[in-house]
């Protein structure tokens, strides 16, 4: 009974990892737009994360885990995945993203998990991840036409990716909360973030960005790409194993299409349509076959 609750929690966070993470794209492939540098846009997200933080530790207190620890969770979750994702949208549009991100997270976490834990793949996943390749490549010759110069972009998302998947990897082999984890990362990338900022950039990186952009990025990149999304996926994974969580989240890439149609004007044709129904299939046969 304990078990079969736990895998519903799991799903809940998982489910609700698709859509702020699918926020986080389209939010992130517009902060260019808004006149933020990829270095501003990791400030806000930073900052914000760190303010919320500290409301959380004067309830529960510090994190529970060594620092040395704690610092390489940041060094993969709070700078590779969010810097990678952030300077990537300046050459590529949210499309590619999804697609090169949470699209391709069962693929990196089926290499990661391979070489740290020797984990071998079954014939089920392998049909699983034939089908969420076959929906990622049809999902990638629709909008990867349009935008031949994104391949730079497209390389800057694949080093994201892989590090979020070492992230996972470094939580699964230390056995490490979620919320400690979040935490972590959302404490201990701030000062490094500032000074970075500071030397790079500073407040003239802030000139000619309005008010509403600098709070809309400083809440959302902060809070809900961070310590919202950060808890979930890492709460899903330890419940449902990292398999399940990054199958479900392969949904992503097709949400961020969908919705960069009608908010960014980056449309769909008949191919991308396809490709997000056969990841779609590929996930709910990879999540069946999970359990």
């Amino acid at each position: 009974m304990a078990d079969a609750h736990e895998r519903r929690i799991g799903y809940a966070c998982a489910f609700g990892v698709l859509f702020v993470w699918t926020g986080f794209l389209l939010t992130a492939r517009l902060s260019p737009s808004q006149g933020l540098a990829p270095i501003d846009t990791l400030m806000l997200r930073h900052g914000g994360a760190f303010i919320a933080a500290l409301v959380l530790v004067a309830v529960r207190g510090w994190p529970r885990l060594p620092a040395g620890h704690a610092l390489v969770l940041t060094v993969f979750a709070g700078f590779g995945f969010p810097y990678a994702a952030y300077l990537a949208f300046t050459f590529a549009p949210a499309a590619h993203g999804g697609v090169m991100l949470p699209g391709m997270l069962p693929f990196h976490i089926a290499l990661v998990w391979w070489i740290a834990f020797g984990e071998r793949w079954t014939g089920r996943r392998l049909a699983s991840l034939a089908l969420v390749a076959t929906g990622v490549g049809l999902l990638a010759s629709d909008t990867f036409r349009d935008h031949p110069g994104a391949w730079r972009g497209d390389l800057i998302f694949l080093a994201g990716g892989l590090s979020w998947a070492i992230y996972m990897a470094f939580v699964r082999r230390w056995g490490v909360l979620a919320l400690d984890a979040t935490l972590a990362v959302a404490l201990y990338s701030a000062p490094f973030t500032l000074v970075a900022w500071w030397w790079f950039s500073g407040i003239e990186g802030f000139a000619g960005v309005s008010q509403g952009a600098l709070a809309f990025q400083l809440v959302y990149q902060g809070v809900f790409a961070v310590l919202v999304a950060g808890f979930l996926f890492t709460r899903a994974m330890n419940a449902l194993g990292a398999v399940t969580t990054s199958t479900i989240t392969s949904l992503v890439p097709g949400m961020t299409a969908l919705a960069a149609w009608p908010l960014l004007g980056e449309p769909l044709g008949v191919a991308g349509l396809a490709g997000v129904a056969v990841v779609t299939a590929g996930m709910v046969f990879g999540v069946a076959a999970s359990r």
